[in-house]
């Protein structure tokens, strides 16, 4: 069973680099890619809102269709809606489309990310399960997160400079082409362990039987609702931090079109995601409790954000760049942890995806608020304005923290359903 598991980890590791790598080509220059299209700063804050305003919308059907069909099915669904949709946003490009053409667009890329979002995760997590794996689940989200470190600073920097000596258009063409490779990879090496199919009589009884079981063990559970709300604010202020901090550190550097830059400060954001993964079972093994690890992040990821938004030096915003995502990325698998061991796995996917669904919300709202600020004041304002509201995350946090469930405790091997 030992060789199950760790074939199962080699396999997501895989499919978290070829994914990461594939959809980083162009997360360095996104925003400058929806600016070159001719969208205002607003509207491309506004088009990125629309992004989550899918993943709002989608979270919750597709998560139930990896509870019901198979994470893997799920798993291939979102490679294929991403390659298209990332070929219809060079289409856009090159015509110049509209707002709202963008805006559904990226819709349909919102779309293709939630049938990963909640199947990835809960995947893994049943087949471990299945597998008598004896380590612990920090440790295997860790490792996926370096992984995905790894991937990213490959991805974010080769599409800044594929962008530089090219255009704005090639890295998107490069990221299709990567993506049919991802389908093929999930194709031949992922395979549902620990999870089977229910034999449904009727398709729209068995989505409504999961969303109500996963009603009772999310947002009426207290310890997982508590998690779940403070997910809209902490990821649509990282959502807005990372893609705002493109423009910004090309105004700070003194240019606005050096998209090798662009690629290399999304590059830094990957780094310190994978001293983030690399760190967080240690920290996580130096507090008795998950929520401790959450609070401490989030009190410092606030301090970072308002110090970007007051600096004037571009080395050192990218340095305060780089301590944020650090404490971003260390929290990650912490709290990826704490929640799988809350959530039974009938209904991991769903409830999983309900917890992405409301980081959505946030991003949906937050990203286009403090678009909006940047582009009435500065994106240093915008910045500070972050910050304010990444503190409104600690009461939730602390509320977690005061239902006091034994998944909280820090116990090595802890064992989860």
């Amino acid at each position: 069973m030992r060789s199950t598991a760790d074939r199962l980890l080699r396999t997501y590791l895989t499919l978290m680099v070829v994914a990461t790598g594939a959809s980083s080509m162009i997360w360095g220059i996104n925003t400058l890619f929806l600016l070159d299209a001719g969208l205002s700063v607003a509207q491309a804050f506004a088009a990125n809102a629309f992004f989550t305003v899918g993943q709002v919308l989608f979270e919750v059907p597709t998560g139930v269709i990896a509870d019901t069909v198979g994470r893997r099915a799920s798993y291939l669904l979102g490679a294929a809606t991403l390659t298209v949709s990332t070929l219809l946003y060079v289409l856009l490009w090159q015509i110049e489309a509209g707002f709202l053409a963008w805006a559904l667009a990226s819709a349909l890329l919102g779309l293709g990310f939630t049938f990963f979002s909640g199947a990835t995760e809960a995947w893994l997590v049943d087949g471990l399960a299945a597998s008598g794996y004896e380590g612990s689940l920090e440790s295997a989200f860790a490792n996926g997160q370096v992984a995905s470190g790894v991937a990213m600073v490959g991805g974010t920097v080769a599409g800044g400079v594929l962008a530089q000596l090219t255009n704005l258009g090639t890295p998107y063409l490069v990221r299709a082409a990567l993506l049919v490779l991802t389908f093929v990879v999930a194709w031949r090496a992922m395979h549902d362990i620990g999870f089977a199919p229910k034999p449904r009589v009727s398709v729209l009884g068995e989505m409504r039987f999961i969303v109500r079981a996963s009603l009772d063990h999310g947002l009426r559970n207290p310890p997982v609702r508590w998690l779940m709300l403070s997910a809209p604010i902490t990821m649509g202020v990282s959502i807005y931090g990372f893609y705002a901090v493109q423009p910004y550190l090309l105004e700070l550097y003194g240019t606005t079109d050096s998209y090798a830059i662009a690629g290399i400060s999304a590059s830094l954001v990957a780094v310190a995601q994978i001293i983030g993964g690399l760190s967080a079972t240690t920290v996580s093994k130096a507090f008795r409790h998950g929520t401790s690890v959450l609070l401490l992040t989030a009190i410092v990821t606030a301090v970072m954000l308002v110090l970007i938004g007051l600096v004037t030096n571009f080395w050192l915003a990218m340095i305060l760049l780089a301590v944020w995502a650090i404490m971003f990325s260390t929290a990650e698998p912490v709290r990826q942890a704490l929640l799988n061991r809350l959530i039974p796995s009938a209904q991991r996917a769903t409830v999983l995806s309900s917890d992405n669904l409301l980081a959505s919300v946030g991003g949906a709202a937050i990203q286009p608020t403090l678009g909006k600020a940047a582009d009435a004041w500065s994106y240093g304002t915008a910045y500070l304005i972050s910050a304010g509201i990444q503190l409104v995350a600690l009461p939730f946090v602390l509320r977690a923290r005061q239902a006091r469930v034994a998944a909280d405790e820090k116990v090595p091997n802890a064992t989860f359903s």
